[in-house]
């Protein structure tokens, strides 16, 4: 029942934000699917926008259809992220839709990165999709399945809104 609750939660705030990164203000909300080894989830992120082209954000996971074999608990189940993004869709100049953003983020299991890719088919509804990678695990012994998790490449597609 807690499991549904908290999809459902987080469904009904994933009905907000999209367009194309526009500077300072631009508020960005994303949510979508999360693609990994032994697991598939859900992934929803906030940026907002603090100049031409850097936005700062949160991003949030939860794996679900975790692999029984994993024994995977909340804890490693879970991960939050606080990110920094170079949005660079005015510089490469191939739509005014479209956003691509590079970034970095420290979360509760690894320091990594990102790259972002998003279209907006109106002011505020679009599509992205993101690959990120870990560039270095805070858990620095063998990891467990269940800290593998979020210690590997991963990739996020889902809808994005402009708020």
């Amino acid at each position: 029942m807690k499991k549904l609750i908290l999809i459902a939660s987080l469904l009904t705030v994933s009905l907000i934000n999209a367009q194309a990164f526009k500077g300072n203000g631009d508020d960005k909300f994303q949510i979508g699917a999360s693609f990994q080894d032994n697991a598939t989830g859900i992934n929803a992120s906030y940026d907002v926008g603090v100049g031409e082209n850097i936005s700062l954000g949160l991003s949030s996971s939860y794996a679900l259809n975790v692999n029984e074999a994993i024994d995977a608990k909340f804890q490693d189940r879970f991960d939050l992220k606080a990110r920094f993004n170079a949005n660079l869709g005015n510089v490469v100049n191939i739509d005014e839709n479209f956003d691509i953003y590079p970034g970095l983020d420290v979360s509760l299991k690894n320091f990594g990165g990102h790259l972002g890719m998003r279209y907006f088919f109106t002011d505020g509804f679009g599509i992205f999709t993101e690959l990120s990678t870990p560039f270095a695990k805070f858990n620095t012994d063998t990891l467990t399945p269940a800290e593998t998790l979020y210690n590997q490449f991963t990739v996020n597609l889902g809808a994005t809104f402009n708020l």
